[in-house]
């Protein structure tokens, strides 16, 4: 394998890392502005809700399982 090719190689796996981390959606998802057209009725509002209390639950989880690992 040539050096470029070699190069080429280990960048593509870093930049699938990078991909596989991105929190850019959730995080977008936490802190957007209102959107005046969309309609905001009480339904809407508690699906939200409870998506983001999920979404932090399952991110804590993950958190615990992976401190969990190296810590044993």
């Amino acid at each position: 394998m040539s050096e470029q090719q070699t190069e080429h190689t280990v960048s593509g796996r870093k930049n699938k890392l990078l991909e596989f981390f991105k929190v850019g959606e959730v995080l977008g998802y936490f802190f957007r502005k209102k959107d005046p057209s969309r309609p905001a009725n009480f339904n809407l509002r508690m699906m939200h809700g409870i998506n983001k209390i999920s979404i932090i639950i399952f991110l804590l989880g993950i958190l615990f399982i992976i401190v969990k690992r190296f810590l044993h």
